[in-house]
């Protein structure tokens, strides 16, 4: 069973910064592309980040110099580091995969900074 794991959101000051983590497990980690998406309330979901097996990352430009994605394929983890937040970076934050054909989403970490 294929399960991921958010974890790490807050409530921060604007200029503040968080660290996301997404903890994957019933799948070969090393391998699979990895995404983390926000969603404000009343907007659509979006993409944030992406990280490939290789390691290349691609950036929401709204986000760029701003937010680090990584991994550590030894601890089957994805990480969002999100420095310089701006109260437009509230949203939930997802991690998502697809893995086996499907496509696999956490439950999600809520991401709060204050003006």
């Amino acid at each position: 069973q294929v399960q991921l794991v958010e974890s790490g959101g807050g409530l921060v000051q604007a200029g503040g910064s968080l660290r996301l983590s997404c903890l994957v497990s019933g799948t070969i980690f090393s391998t699979n592309t990895m995404d983390w998406y926000r969603q404000a309330p009343g907007k659509q979901r979006e993409l944030v980040a992406r990280i490939t097996s290789e390691g290349s990352t691609n950036y929401l430009d709204s986000v760029k110099g701003r937010f680090t994605i990584s991994r550590d394929n030894a601890k089957n983890t994805v990480y969002l580091q999100m420095n310089s937040l701006k109260p437009e970076d509230t949203a939930v934050y997802y991690c998502r995969t697809i893995t086996y054909g499907r496509t696999r989403w956490g439950q999600g970490t809520q991401v709060t900074v204050s003006s």
